[in-house]
């Protein structure tokens, strides 16, 4: 996986109460991921014989509004190591993503309880909108995700996706792929 072409870097990740396993991964380019998620990834899952779910997101629509909420992926240095991720999209196309609502959001979301950082998610072709979000703990990301990013989803009369994992699991690993939430 480190030798494939743009690699920068992974944060591993382990599905709270699943246990499924995945991961956000950056490159240096829209042309690397997407080269990635066609080509090497679909014949890693074949290899394990599990289905996949690929998404590539456009870091450059999203730096603004990602650096505001001290995202790793644009050079934050993490005070602390994350105990949780959280991971949504909304089922909405914001295009462009500037248009978007985030300088609305982004304060209010700065007040949830235990959040360290956010990089915001805009779906390269589809304008979806969402965030990947790092808590101090499960605890804390398990209220944002089940009872506050509902109430954001509902104002906005849209159908969403979340996910949360324990990013204590996959420290180790994280780090090996040099993760940036672990400076």
């Amino acid at each position: 996986m480190k030798q494939q072409p743009g690699f920068l870097n992974k944060t591993w990740l382990s599905g709270h109460g699943n246990n499924s396993a995945g991961g956000i991964y950056a490159f240096d380019s829209i042309k690397n991921a997407q080269a990635f998620v066609t080509g090497y990834f679909p014949a890693e899952a074949r290899n394990f014989g599990v289905a996949q779910t690929t998404r590539i997101f456009d870091a450059d629509a999203t730096k603004a509004a990602s650096i505001a909420m001290n995202s790793v992926h644009f050079g934050h240095k993490p005070g602390k190591n994350p105990g949780a991720f959280v991971y949504t999209e909304v089922q909405l196309s914001v295009l462009p993503f500037d248009r978007g609502p985030w300088r609305d959001l982004n304060p209010v979301l700065k007040k949830q309880p235990g959040l360290l950082s956010k990089t915001w998610l805009s779906g390269l072709h589809t304008g979806t909108v969402g965030g990947f979000y790092a808590f101090d703990s499960l605890e804390n990301a398990k209220t944002f995700a089940l009872d506050y990013f509902p109430t954001e989803t509902a104002a906005l009369n849209a159908a969403f996706y979340t996910r949360i994992f324990d990013a204590t699991v996959t420290e180790a690993a994280s780090r090996d792929m040099a993760s940036p939430f672990y400076g």
